[in-house]
């Protein structure tokens, strides 16, 4: 028969932690001596490694309170549950560690691999480094809130630039960045801009978000912020295709 104190020390809890299970039920109190001490023997030890195991694994005081008084097919079949449970958290816990090494190597989310591998084009085909950068957290974006609908704009972008003469209009626009707002240049850009997208989409919308998402306003508001010039560039160009 040991102590209390013995008991906690050889299971490798505290002394309150098992007085917190006598309190709940988990633990039967054992008789106490002739002095008025609590003395345990090698049943009420077992019994705490279970009830210590299957908290450190995070299972319930209740449940694990429920299980005391299950039978033994009972009480397997809650330990297969417990133990693809315990497998989910850790499939969860791992894509929660791969999103922060991303997040550390200064990826926020994901993006396909055509993604990327267009990304690498921009590059070589010229744009700025500041408008790759601006495609990147743009696209995260769109992935990250519309995915359903997020390859299909890829696409449109990917298939518009793959044309040299609507290419050079994006390499204009990415130039156009640092220009005056009241630069002749932006309203011949806008211009040319808006004739080549009704050239593109005659009649038809290009392909957007849905109609009650806010995030292409949140994308342009985004792109306009960075440049006075930018933010005329929309303007004229929607008013040019308005018109």
């Amino acid at each position: 028969m040991i102590t209390i104190g013995q008991l906690a020390r050889y299971v490798g809890v505290s002394v309150k932690t098992i007085r917190v299970y006598h309190a709940k039920g988990l633990l039967p109190e054992p008789d106490r001596d002739v002095s008025g001490y609590r003395r345990y023997d090698a049943n009420d030890a077992i019994d705490l490694i279970k009830i210590r195991t299957l908290a450190e694994a995070g299972v319930p005081l209740a449940r694990i309170r429920d299980l005391r008084s299950a039978n033994d097919e009972e009480f397997q079949q809650a330990l297969r549950e417990i133990d693809d449970e315990l497998t989910a958290r850790i499939r969860g816990l791992r894509a929660t560690q791969g999103r922060l090494r991303r997040l550390a190597a200064g990826q926020l989310a994901p993006l396909p691999a055509e993604v990327g591998a267009h990304l690498e084009d921009l590059a070589r085909w010229g744009f700025t480094p500041r408008w790759v950068d601006l495609q990147r957290d743009l696209w995260i974006l769109v992935f990250a809130t519309h995915p359903d609908r997020a390859i299909a704009l890829f696409h449109d972008q990917a298939e518009t630039l793959a044309d040299p003469a609507l290419r050079q209009l994006f390499l204009d626009y990415d130039q156009a960045h640092d220009l005056e707002a009241d630069d002749p240049h932006v309203d011949d850009l806008a211009r040319r801009i808006a004739e080549a997208t009704r050239e593109r989409y005659g009649p038809d919308e290009p392909p957007q978000l849905d109609a009650a998402s806010e995030i292409p306003a949140l994308i342009q508001g985004t792109v306009n912020a960075s440049s006075p010039a930018w933010q005329r560039l929309d303007t004229l160009i929607r008013a040019h295709l308005d018109a």
